[in-house]
């Protein structure tokens, strides 16, 4: 199982994963370490996936149901499955996990590593204001704290075509996000997911963002050997970012 590992300057306690697409036991075209339960993938299979990324881990990875909003789970939850898009916690060994295949995952964690949240960030929940409700939570839970984020893989802006209503959306809300989409065919976009989130994650007070730059090799789309893409194989599976504290 080939797990990346975030390059950032998070305390020890602090420990951080993402899946990528091989080391399960999914067959095509779910091949092979799809953690999505939702995606039509056997049950069973993914169940095995689920196990075998928690023994890697050594935590107890904690899925929820993602819908594109701005909801922030405490864990542990009285939820079985909470229906939420962030997460965060203070209670070591239990996994905040943010699933995607295409759409960005963001990790955060205070510089003293007394706690940890992870969000869900595609455009919808992005242009809604899940960063900022993540990090509103972890300021209200720890105050006074230095944050740090590290943004995972997702599409890159050489893949992720929009509409004028996504960019519309953004530039809505700052004018300083027009740079962030480059004009393409037939009056759409090429937009950059990562640069989106990094404006906004500046805006609301936070210095170390880490991970994603935007770059090719971050892009989720261009690579199929490493991750999964919903919008390059429409049918695919489901990778995990997960951030947890030890003991």
């Amino acid at each position: 199982m080939d797990l990346l590992v975030p390059d950032w300057p998070a305390p020890a306690r602090v420990q951080a994963r993402m899946s990528l697409r091989a080391g399960g036991v999914s067959a095509a075209p779910y091949d092979s370490l799809n953690l999505g339960d939702h995606v039509g993938d056997d049950g069973a299979a993914v169940l095995r996936n689920r196990a075998l990324l928690a023994a890697r881990l050594g935590a107890t990875p904690v899925f929820m149901q993602q819908v594109h909003g701005t909801a922030v789970e405490r864990l542990p939850s009285r939820h079985a499955v909470p229906v939420a898009d962030a997460c965060m916690s203070h209670a070591p060994g239990m996994a905040c996990t943010i699933m995607v295949a295409d759409c960005l995952p963001v990790l955060f964690c205070d510089t003293e590593g007394r706690a940890v949240a992870a969000a869900h960030a595609g455009w919808r929940g992005l242009a809604a204001g899940v960063l900022e409700s993540t990090l509103a939570a972890l300021r209200s839970a720890v105050p006074q704290a230095r944050w740090l984020a590290w943004l995972g893989p997702c599409i890159g802006p050489s893949a992720f075509e929009v509409g004028d209503e996504v960019r519309a959306a953004f530039v809505a809300q700052s004018a300083a996000a027009a740079p962030c989409f480059r004009a393409h065919a037939d009056g759409k976009w090429l937009a950059d997911l990562p640069a989106l989130a990094r404006l906004r994650l500046a805006a609301a007070g936070l210095q170390g963002i880490h991970g994603n730059d935007g770059s090719a090799p971050w892009c989720t789309v261009s690579d199929a050997s490493r991750f999964f893409s919903h919008r390059r194989d429409r049918v695919s599976g489901r990778m995990a970012a997960c951030i947890w504290l030890g003991a």
